[in-house]
């Protein structure tokens, strides 16, 4: 593959990129000042100009995580640092006539994993398509995604939501550089998948973040991850004791454990956690504090969210993938009525005779399924379609090698078609023969609807907008379809339901 280099000049420097492909692609751009020692657990300072030229070929860190979830390749890892504070950008070769939408996409993870270099986020076939396709590394775990602002002294001070406040920053620095790359900085679309799509969502509700996008794109968005500051308090006193100190020596602490330290702690106060039911996930958004004052359902619900056009959406099979990996959701009988165990008997029964067949491990799994994503989704569609243009849809496309593994249209699908992997020779392993037409099929009308929102904000005449009364569904699948509140049962059952504090 012959490689030429390109060079731009953004406003803290010039980096130097290459040309492949048809697209170009810098790496690991800088858009924040590296959130190290005193800078651990602060708010993310400007990034400082640097003199010469800054090589940007190729990927360099991703966030301090288990380093089992950092596979790249075969043997291949990519390396850990808490200077992980940078972006990537891929734009067409050939020059646009006008300014190009910008796609700025969020990885997901559950806000403890992930890496904007991971390759299916590629991005290059949805520039070649027509847009600057931007994708960014914030802050996970412990280090940005735990709220520990209530261990805050004076010495060790520490700000609150610190990885909503990294996706802002690169959405400023967006703003001030996406026309060096031929993007339209007035037209940017945020797109995310699981917590990626949460932060998505949160987006919406997070003042600081106005007018730094025009539409959003949330697949699959996660249920419980947004936390109010009481709960998130209890928690940060947890992990203080994890690391054998008070929650008055905790900010000490924080700042003295080593990244993998933090890690260890983290995974240990999910265990634990998950068998409190404190009403929340410990890791997320928290409101009720200053960069998020108001919990992002209710500022949707009563019109106050950023106005823009939405997309929002889930696959068919959400929880299958959780019973092979990341064991997270109650997707067998004993976890979930552990769940239900605070609800009272009619609540329960409502939502278990909901899942016909129930407690069959299949029923289980689409149980839990709804309730770690479908919840999500059809709550925040009506939150938000009452004050802005809403679409939503359900992705059902799985080849025969999924449906034969037991997966289907699983969690985290839906990103084959968006980033356009059965186009790949990887992607062509995944596909028998007979499923490539319609993989590719399914594959262009996720990725024209996708790019046709980002222009417009409409992802198609034939995709109404959500109500409350109608409810149309498009169904992304081998023969794609409009459906009108598809499995209402299931979503009435869970109207209401809310996890108590224990």
């Amino acid at each position: 593959m012959h490689e030429r280099t390109i060079r731009v000049t953004v406003d803290s420097g010039v980096i130097e990129g290459f040309t492949a492909d048809g697209v170009h692609r810098w790496r690991s751009i800088p858009y924040a000042s590296p959130p190290v020692g005193p800078l651990r657990l602060r708010a993310p300072r400007p990034v400082q100009p640097w003199p010469g030229v800054r090589y940007c070929h190729g990927f360099t860190y991703c966030a301090p995580q288990d380093r089992k979830y950092t596979l790249l390749g075969i043997g291949k890892f990519q390396p850990m640092s808490e200077d992980c504070l940078t972006l990537n950008v891929v734009a067409p070769e050939k020059p646009s006539d006008e300014p190009l939408p910008v796609m700025f996409f969020i990885h997901g993870g559950g806000y403890i994993l992930g890496s904007s270099a991971t390759p299916i986020y590629d991005g290059a076939s949805l520039a070649r398509r027509g847009c600057v396709y931007v994708s960014v590394n914030y802050r996970l775990g412990a280090l940005g995604c735990l709220e520990l602002s209530s261990l805050s002294t004076p010495e060790h001070p520490i700000e609150d939501n610190l990885f909503l406040r990294d996706l802002v920053m690169a959405l400023r620095w967006v703003r001030d550089n996406a026309a060096v790359f031929g993007g339209d900085p007035d037209n940017v679309t945020i797109f995310g998948e699981s917590a990626g799509a949460h932060a998505v969502a949160t987006l919406l509700a997070t003042p600081a973040a106005k007018g730094l996008f025009s539409h959003a794109i949330s697949e699959s968005p996660a249920s419980g991850m947004a936390g109010s500051k009481t709960v998130a308090d209890s928690f940060a006193d947890d992990f203080a004791r994890l690391l054998d100190a008070t929650p008055q020596d905790g900010a000490a602490a924080v700042m003295s454990a080593s990244p993998a330290r933090l890690v260890k702690a983290l995974d240990q106060l999910m265990i634990d956690g998950m068998k409190s039911m404190r009403g929340a996930f410990p890791v997320g958004p928290t409101w009720d504090t200053e960069f998020l004052p108001r919990d992002p359902l209710a500022v949707m619900r009563s019109g106050d969210a950023h106005p823009v056009p939405l997309i929002v959406g889930t696959n068919a099979d959400e929880g299958r993938l959780f019973t092979r990996f990341l064991q997270l959701l109650p997707t067998t009988e004993p976890a979930i009525e552990m769940l239900l165990a605070d609800s009272d008997v009619a609540v329960r029964e409502r939502i278990t005779k909901a899942y016909p067949g129930y407690p069959s491990p299949s029923a289980c799994v689409r149980l839990g399924g709804d309730f770690a994503f479908g919840t999500a989704a059809w709550e925040i569609a009506v939150a938000h379609g009452q004050h802005a243009p809403t679409y939503v849809y359900r992705y059902d496309y799985a080849p025969r090698t999924f449906h034969l593994s037991g997966l289907g249209a699983t969690h985290a699908t839906e990103l084959f078609a968006v980033f356009d992997v059965y186009r790949t020779r990887f992607g062509s392993l995944m596909t028998a023969v007979a499923d490539r037409r319609s993989a590719r099929r399914v594959s262009n009308d996720v990725q024209n609807r996708w790019r046709a929102f980002s222009r417009t904000g409409s992802p198609g005449e034939d995709w109404p907008r959500y109500t409350a009364d109608e409810r149309p569904v498009m169904i992304f699948d081998r023969h794609s379809r409009l459906e009108y509140d598809p499995n209402a049962d299931r979503r009435l059952a869970w109207e209401g339901f809310t996890l108590t504090s224990s």
